[in-house]
């Protein structure tokens, strides 16, 4: 299944599992994190605040994932990864970054799921260069589907300008040949 690109609303997606772009809490907040919870419903802030802390107030911390179901979205299951803040890129952030990807997907292969969306974590409110995030996001994509064949992803992004950027990283990096397209 090709790795894609689309400009859309996450929350309209009819996937296995959308990844919320969350804090630490998973309590809701703003941007992709408050869209997903309006979109699901209180039944997903509930479901959340049963999942359990490994400090106070932290529910996932970043670079980690974790999955509660999709409850009112069109997509099966949420996949909740907290990206890193940046702070120059000297703080471990790309590779906080690439974690969340590949954490979301390991969560993915092991409910058996086969398709997920991804919105463009840490580019909001934690000030994530767009330019640097999509050349993370889609190098360890890529590599996470040389390991699995059968799984589609979609990279889901807000604007035009926004996917224009994560188009350029796609044609930039190196594959071995998996399809890919932008719709």
């Amino acid at each position: 299944m090709p790795l894609k690109i689309v400009t859309a609303d996450i929350t309209t997606l009819a996937v296995d599992a959308i990844v919320n772009a969350a804090n630490p809490g998973l309590l809701g907040g703003g941007g992709v994190d408050g869209a997903i919870h309006r979109a699901a419903g209180l039944a997903l802030l509930e479901a959340c605040r049963r999942l359990p802390e490994s400090s106070p107030g932290v529910r996932c911390p970043t670079g980690e994932a974790r999955i509660t179901p999709g409850f009112d979205l069109p997509a099966r299951h949420v996949i909740h990864t907290v990206g890193p803040v940046w702070h120059g890129g000297r703080q471990g952030e790309p590779l906080l970054l690439a974690r969340c990807h590949r954490n979301a997907m390991r969560l993915l292969r092991e409910r058996g799921l086969r398709t997920i969306a991804f919105p463009a974590i840490s580019c909001g409110a934690y000030g994530y260069p767009v330019t640097l995030a999509a050349t993370v996001a889609v190098a360890t994509l890529r590599d996470e589907l040389g390991h699995e064949e059968a799984i589609g992803i979609t990279l889901c992004c807000s604007s035009e300008t926004v996917r224009g950027v994560f188009q350029r990283a796609l044609d930039a990096t190196p594959h071995d040949g998996e399809p890919l397209s932008a719709t």
